[in-house]
């Protein structure tokens, strides 16, 4: 019996050890050290402290890191420059960085916040001049850097700058940042940047890039030579930074994005827009080659649900629609623009705005998240089953995560349906439903709307 109990893994020498969590993904391999005390110690970071002279500093902590190691490695890098017009005692802030870097040429930096007083700071990420091979950090492909503050812009840029095969960036809860200057190589393919409270401006040059996900609040973007993009995340959870909301500066960045198959937006954006004066249908551009959107809120009303079907005028190869609705997103209230025309979907009747509504003739795929039965919702969904003919499926699934399908009856269908015995109507549902539906799943709770006036529900399980 004690034999079952016993752990032989972590019985084995530290070597065998270091070498096993060698072959896992670095982030895999980091959760062992809650294993055991023999897992964790092999997670014990190497401490090096340096008061050297600062560009010195740098190029020794990129020769440490840039090294091969047969094992994931941890480092703990404590910094502290001395500023020569000040005694030894008045030292700067210092800069605790937690460095872990894994075998498949990934690094993992992450900076304390212990500093006297929280500064704003720009980062300018640009790569080596052929002139200055000085330092090569030929081997990392990914750099993930959370919590990086002024102290350690220096740090971050001479990494970047050295990695000349970088294949992905992620900045992370870095507060301070205000502006951000990317001027990439022909490698970065993967740009993240998650909750930076204090970004006012974003500018990126990057050629090959192929993924831009973006949470936090909205600044100023600005996107060049990025032909290549196919996803963009703008989760705009957050709102808006200080500064003012300017209609033309988000149509500018729109229409860099025009190439992209896969959008994620909130909600609160496409509102706005419409609100202060643009009129999606009469811009000169078409996201020609959007494939999926996916739409988030707190929640929906009439002016959100409008500006979302203006918003599809502009989408006529979209095949999947996501719309996310989450109670626990901020809700984002519009500004007053003082404009003399808007977009007419706010402020017409339900008919109209169906009327105006491009049809959707690739749209496929339908799901509601957080779906409830209001009449905001009702109404959207009935327009998308209008205006897609080529529609195969809407699922909705309710926050408590219980799912259905939806499908439109002809009113003459849905009459001869309720007229009949249960079993009968079972029949005939299970009936049309395969026949709107390519699958069918066995336990669905099926939703229909006629296709004119009213909506009924009838709820079934299989």
């Amino acid at each position: 019996m004690e034999d079952e109990r016993r752990d032989f893994i972590s019985s084995l020498p530290q070597d065998i050890l270091k070498r096993i969590i060698s072959v896992l993904p670095l982030a895999e391999a980091v959760r062992t050290s809650a294993f055991s005390t023999m897992w964790r110690s092999l997670w014990v970071p190497v401490l090096l402290t340096s008061y050297q002279e600062a560009k010195r500093e740098l190029e020794e902590i990129i020769c440490l890191l840039s090294k091969s190691y047969d094992s994931h490695q941890v480092w703990k890098l404590c910094l502290s420059h001395l500023d020569s017009k000040k005694v030894a005692s008045e030292t700067k802030d210092e800069v605790t960085v937690l460095a872990t870097k894994g075998v498949e040429q990934e690094l993992h930096m992450e900076f304390s916040k212990r500093e006297k007083e929280a500064k704003n700071f720009k980062l300018k990420l640009k790569p080596t001049s052929p002139a200055s091979q000085a330092l090569s950090f030929s081997s990392l492909k990914m750099l993930r850097v959370r919590s990086v503050n002024y102290h350690g812009k220096d740090l971050i840029s001479a990494l970047f700058s050295s990695s000349k095969f970088l294949e992905s960036l992620e900045l992370e809860n870095c507060s301070g940042l205000q502006s951000l200057d990317i001027g990439a190589n022909d490698h970065l393919q993967c740009l993240k940047l998650l909750d930076c409270p204090d970004m006012v401006n974003i500018s990126i040059s990057a050629r090959n890039l192929r993924s831009f996900l973006y949470q936090g609040v909205l600044p100023q973007i600005q996107l060049k030579n990025a032909l290549d993009l196919v996803e963009v995340m703008l989760d705009l959870r957050n709102g808006f930074c200080s500064s003012e909301f300017d209609c033309e500066d988000v149509i500018s960045f729109l229409t860099s994005l025009k190439e992209i198959k896969i959008l994620t937006i909130s909600s609160w954006l496409l509102e706005w827009l419409c609100t202060g004066g643009v009129i999606f249908s009469r811009l000169e551009f078409r996201f020609s080659k959007l494939k999926e959107l996916s739409w988030m809120d707190s929640g929906m009303n009439k002016i959100k649900r409008d500006s979302l079907a203006c918003f599809l005028n502009i989408c006529p190869t979209l095949e999947k629609l996501l719309i996310k609705i989450d109670p626990d997103l901020n809700s984002i209230p519009c500004p007053f623009f003082h404009q003399y025309w808007h977009e007419p979907h706010l402020w017409m009747d339900d008919v109209t705005v169906k009327s105006n509504t491009s049809q959707l003739e690739h749209l496929k795929i339908v799901e509601f998240r957080g779906y409830r039965s209001e009449e905001d919702q009702l109404l959207l969904m009935e327009l998308l089953l209008e205006k897609a003919n080529m529609l195969k499926s809407i699922t909705v699934t309710s926050p408590e995560n219980h799912s259905w399908e939806v499908a439109k009856i002809p009113r003459r269908q849905q009459k001869q349906t309720l007229s009949t015995s249960n079993q009968h109507k079972r029949n005939a549902v299970f009936s049309l439903f395969k026949a709107f539906f390519i699958g069918f799943f066995g336990e669905t709770n099926v939703v229909f709307y006629p296709e004119k006036a009213g909506i009924c529900n009838l709820g079934f399980w299989y």
